[in-house]
This record gives structure tokens, sequence and C-alpha cells, in this order.
């Protein structure tokens, strides 16, 4: 059985969904996918579903919200009883553990190959960026675009953004040693738009752009990021940013493909 929280939130078996509908069950299956092998508190649910202001019902609506999830398991063929459901989703201690096996979960696939990819960046670019590309394919859309976020999840899918950006960045990392600045530039363009203050992504375009005999649009990039850092967080650029721009001004060879 595969599980997917890397873009719509999926549940499947022989290529068939069994995913379920009720927004809240969706909602509690997503919790507990994202802690998989582990114990998620019966209050952690609770304050996933219905915040920090509970209805008096919100222990016993759980657990109806387990039970139909134990049905949602036991119509997928692999599983086919109740009992081997309760062996995936088990009661634990004032909790609950859904148990996944390796490979079952996108998100372990996509953090094993970042993990791969960012110790390969050491020695071997061009594997680093092969292995950082697949992992960034896993990604089908915004994590769990279709579930509602608690406060909870909200903090996960936060973290799951943050680290795909992060491996963006370590794949372009690797192109820009490979020489592949110019096929770089479109997809840094787009990056630059929807991280409007993040100075690193700005700098590798101001890289690409500077590799790709454009110096005036690569100093126009850094103009941009100074006027955003001032006008949303009240910042300067950042000392080594600074430097960046000297380097693009000198044309330094400092900044010359490696």
């Amino acid at each position: 059985m595969q599980f997917q929280v890397l873009g719509s939130l999926e549940m499947n078996d022989g290529g068939k969904s069994y995913i379920p509908t009720a927004p809240k069950q969706r909602q509690l299956l997503a919790l507990l996918l994202l802690n998989s092998n582990r114990v998620v508190p019966i209050q952690t649910c609770v304050t996933e579903l219905w915040g920090e202001d509970p209805p008096d019902a919100a222990r016993a609506t759980l657990q109806s919200h387990i039970l139909q999830l134990r049905h949602a398991l036991k119509s997928v063929p692999g599983v086919g009883s109740l009992p081997a459901a309760r062996n995936i989703l088990e009661t634990r201690d004032g909790g609950y553990l859904f148990v996944t096996r390796p490979g079952d979960l996108d998100t372990e696939k996509f953090t094993g190959l970042l993990r791969t990819g960012k110790e390969l960046l050491k020695t071997d670019d061009s594997r680093a960026s092969d292995l950082l590309a697949e992992a960034l394919n896993l990604w089908r859309g915004p994590a769990l675009a279709d579930v509602r976020h608690g406060p909870v999840l909200r903090r996960h899918v936060v973290h799951l953004e943050e680290e795909r950006v992060t491996a963006q960045e370590h794949r372009i990392d690797a192109d820009l040693r490979l020489g592949r600045h110019r096929e770089l530039i479109g997809e840094l363009s787009a990056l630059a738009v929807e991280h409007p203050t993040r100075e690193h992504l700005h700098a590798k375009l101001t890289l690409a752009l500077y590799r790709s005999g454009r110096r005036v649009q690569a100093l126009d990039v850094l103009q941009q990021l100074h006027r955003a850092l001032r006008r949303d967080l009240g910042l300067e650029t950042s000392p080594w940013v600074h430097n960046l721009h000297q380097a693009v001004l000198a044309s330094s060879a400092s900044i010359d493909m490696p």
C-alpha cells in the first residue's frame, strides 16, 4: 500500500484509491501518516481537529473517526479485515500509531533522497543533482493540497515546504557547478518571484545570469532583493550579498565558473 502527502492525500493499493472522503478523517489520516510509526497523543489529535476549544464530545468523536479509518483500511484488498486494520492503525496508551513499512510513504522516500543527495554534493555533483531531482519529482503539488490544515498539520506542512525549497537549492548548487547556468535561469527567476526575500535564491539567479553574459540583469536581481528586504522586513542585504554585488560590478574572476 502506498501513502502520499506530497501533493493531494492518497492511499492507494493496486492502482486504486481508498482514501476516505470525510474531511476530518482525511485530516486525521494525514496527521497520523506524517507521524508514522510514532504514537500521536489523543490530545494532539483533538487539537488538530478542533483547535484549542474542542467540543465536549471531541474524544468520543475522535474514536469514531479512528473506527472509520480502520474500516477504510479494511476495504483495501491487501488488508482485508478489521483485525488486520487494527494492526496498521493501533491504539496505544494515550494515543494512536499508524504503522508503515519502508517505501510506503512518499515523505520517507523524499527525506532519504534529500539526505543522500546532500552528502553527494561533497563528491559527485552529477549524481547529487540526479538524486535531488528524483526527490523533487515526488512532489505533485503543495503538501496535503486537498486537506484542511489545523494547528498541528500546519507546522508539518511548513516544514515540508521548507525542505522542498532546500532540496531545490541544493540541486541548483550542483547544476551551477556543472555549468548549467543558462538552463537554470527560468527556474530561478520563478523562485525569486515566489520568495522575494530569500537571499540564497537571488544569489544563485545572479550567478546564473552573470555566467550567461547577462551582467546588467544580474545586477538588477540584487537591486530587487535589496528593495524587497528593506520594504518587507526593514533589513539590509547580508554582507556576503554585498560582496557578490561588488564582484559582479568588477567582473571578478571569483564568480566565474568553478
